[in-house]
């Protein structure tokens, strides 16, 4: 079967927002319990009971970061580029903060002294709460356009600053990531907890959930006064990938120019609001698998709005929109792309037939009196 360019190239970019969906939905309940580790537990059993609930599984979870990174890099090698040189200070923030997680995890329990089981604890806090934070951030500079350019050989130059990043659309779009994350957490340390763990874990679902519906909606109709991008030269999408082969205009509003002329697109930040809505009501009233599943949907509710009003962009230019990178000219080759699908295809459904498998066998509540019982061998 032979998938022509141009199909193959929105393919990638429905398959990359897959990825990056399910980093934020698998590995990001287990960063939302790294972030409420300090607060929801109040004492050494409390804390390796949260630990316990993501501690078999979370290094499993990172094979979507990882994936995600090589998606991009092997399908949008510019962007890669690009935006990993321009965020370098970013990027290796965010590595720091994850370098807590491994370590944290290991050793937090081989020795019984608080002060050092609570530095891990905050260890695996700051492993939970930068990430989100940071990637949040980015995807608000990412809608007001990064300062870059390219030279005649296609080289890129990033002519921002890391203080540059930190600007208020951004800290904003860093408030419904980091509460998006939490949430999500929250909700699964619910429904894998019991008791006192339980119940403050049911305060921070309603506190988060309120502050993402806030925060989601603040920058919506934020984003309707930032001026957006939008092509207005001709594009071939079956053309070979030439990012300075069109013209792009600023204007204000224009990252709502998809909804409407396409209005089904407004189903994206419906199934965003009706998810988490939906994760709040069924939470409150402790049905906490639906709650999960229903945070989940919301969660991609909430990335999809980013890429709908984005597309075709991918990384716009705030100093030469010309240079904005879209779905048609930041790509890899044909043959590339058609390896890289099928080898999705293959190994795609394995990932998820073992993470399936993986929590049907650890499912269950995590409860104090398992962790005494098992104290030398539960995290």
């Amino acid at each position: 079967m032979i998938i022509d360019y141009p199909t193959l190239k929105v393919i990638w970019w429905l398959l990359v927002g897959v990825l990056l969906v399910g980093f934020a939905i698998m590995d990001g309940h287990d960063m939302g319990v790294g972030s409420l580790l300090p607060f929801v537990g109040h004492n050494d059993v409390e804390r390796r009971v949260i630990i316990n609930t993501v501690g078999p599984h979370w290094d499993g979870n990172q094979v979507w970061f990882i994936t995600g990174g090589g998606a991009i890099f092997a399908a949008w090698p510019l962007v890669y580029a690009t935006a990993f040189s321009g965020f370098y200070w970013a990027m290796l923030a965010v590595l720091w903060a994850l370098f807590f997680r491994p370590v944290g995890f290991d050793y937090r329990s081989k020795i019984h002294h608080p002060a050092w089981r609570s530095t891990w604890d905050w260890g695996l806090f700051v492993g939970g709460a930068v990430p989100p934070l940071i990637f949040g951030v980015a995807f608000g500079n990412l809608l007001q356009g990064v300062p870059f350019h390219f030279d005649n050989t296609l080289a890129s130059y990033y002519t921002g600053s890391f203080w540059g990043l930190l600007n208020p659309f951004a800290l904003l779009c860093g408030v419904v990531s980091t509460a998006m994350i939490t949430f999500h957490g929250a909700i699964y340390l619910m429904h894998r907890t019991e008791g006192d763990i339980y119940q403050r874990s049911r305060t921070a679902v309603l506190l988060f959930g309120g502050l993402l519906l806030v925060g989601f909606s603040l920058a919506g109709v934020w984003l309707q006064w930032i001026p957006g991008y939008a092509i207005t030269s001709v594009i071939d999408p079956a053309a070979l990938p030439d990012p300075l082969a069109k013209e792009v205009v600023r204007a204000a509003g224009a990252w709502m120019h998809n909804y409407q002329s396409h209005p089904a697109t407004i189903a994206v930040p419906a199934l965003a609001y009706l998810g988490i809505i939906a994760a709040l009501l069924l939470a409150a009233k402790g049905r906490t698998l639906a709650a999960f599943v229903a945070s989940s949907i919301g969660t991609a509710g909430v990335i999809g709005t980013a890429g709908v009003s984005m597309f075709p962009f991918i990384l716009p230019s705030s100093t030469t929109p010309n240079a904005s990178l879209t779905v048609w000219d930041s790509v890899s080759s044909h043959l590339t792309l058609t390896i890289m699908f099928f080898a999705t295809l293959i190994f795609m459904p394995i990932i998820v037939a073992y993470t399936s498998w993986a929590y049907k066998v650890m499912s269950g509540k995590v409860t104090a009196a398992y962790v005494r019982e098992n104290s030398h061998s539960a995290y």
